[in-house]
């Protein structure tokens, strides 16, 4: 078993990465057999669709990369790498170009989201990230992939182009990838808005909790979050209906390794008044030792560039055979 899955390091992490990907990659480096792997990395070449300052942009990879293994991820079981310092993923993503089709492109949903009416202005590689995301993954020959609901479709197009290549070639180079559903996966919406995901690009820090914060910034976001004056019922089917009380009484079962269900049963009757400090104290009591860690990595650059060396060494020494398999299919070396 092989799993791959990478994050862009576009800015602080913030509770819905952690809950929605991070602890589970964590969970799965942790379980995984000596025959299997984790390979995590930073999608640096993913974000240039989008223009920032250079310095900015190294700044956020080592910084994600704290992080990470603030919140869990070991150097030292699962390879820890970005993907500028693996040029692989660039020269496989343009071979891939050539078995892409311009048609599966044009139904790619993010795309039509990201781009928006402004179409013309968008960026190539907007265009064709999801060709980069599939060489992403072919490159390692990952068996497994975690997704949500987002990137599904990125996981099928992969599957396609994998498909393709091998029949195009007469190879059987690629592996098709499967993907891993976690067992335990949270979807992390806004402390303003129940309706909207929780996320690092929206204007107001008010609407998520970042993993940076502070004690006291937890609990005042916390107090400050968007609630209804209705006290909580006794099940989970109650919350029908009312979005920032399902997302904060979801952000406590996802805390506590507990349901909604049990949750509501605990707290029934009562109002937020009495809910949201006890949702303060938990966040407060699980993310002050990743922030803690976090800012104590984050002071030693040198320190977070050797972690990514490492990691970028091991994944380009597996990368590489499945690379020049793929020259050598298309004739472009012996």
């Amino acid at each position: 078993m092989r799993v791959l899955s990478g994050i862009q390091p576009t800015g602080n992490l913030h509770l819905g990465n952690y809950l929605g990907a991070i602890r589970n990659w964590v969970r799965m480096q942790d379980e995984m057999d000596a025959d299997s792997q984790c390979f995590f990395f930073l999608a640096d070449m993913h974000s240039i669709t989008v223009h920032e300052e250079p310095a900015a942009r190294i700044r956020h990879v080592r910084d994600m990369a704290a992080a990470l293994v603030a919140a869990g991820i070991d150097p030292n079981r699962s390879v820890l790498f970005n993907q500028a310092r693996v040029p692989a993923h660039a020269e496989l993503c343009w071979l891939l170009n050539g078995t892409a089709r311009i048609g599966w492109l044009n139904r790619m949903t993010q795309f039509k989201d990201k781009a928006g009416k402004n179409r013309e202005s968008a960026s190539v590689g907007l265009y064709v990230y999801p060709v980069l995301m599939a060489a992403d993954v072919l490159l390692y020959q990952a068996t497994h992939v975690p997704v949500g609901e987002d990137q599904k479709q990125h996981l099928e197009l992969t599957r396609d182009l994998a498909t393709k290549f091998n029949a195009d070639f007469g190879v059987e180079l690629f592996t098709l990838p499967d993907p891993i559903i976690p067992k335990e996966s949270a979807r992390i919406m806004s402390l303003r808005d129940g309706t909207a995901k929780m996320s690092k690009s929206d204007p107001s820090d008010m609407s998520r909790i970042n993993l940076t914060d502070d004690d006291d910034a937890i609990m005042q976001k916390v107090k400050k979050a968007k609630t209804d004056p209705e006290p909580l019922p006794e099940s989970a089917e109650g919350l029908a209906g009312r979005p920032e009380a399902n997302n904060l009484i979801g952000i406590y079962a996802t805390l506590a390794g507990t349901t909604a269900d049990a949750v509501c049963a605990e707290f029934a009757g009562k109002g937020f008044g009495a809910f949201k400090p006890a949702l303060g104290e938990l966040l407060v009591e699980t993310l002050r030792p990743i922030r803690m860690r976090f800012m104590d990595l984050r002071s030693d650059d040198t320190a977070l560039d050797a972690i990514l060396e490492k990691g970028a060494a091991k994944a380009s020494a597996a990368a590489e055979p499945t690379l020049r398999a793929a020259y050598r299919a298309m004739g472009l070396m012996r």
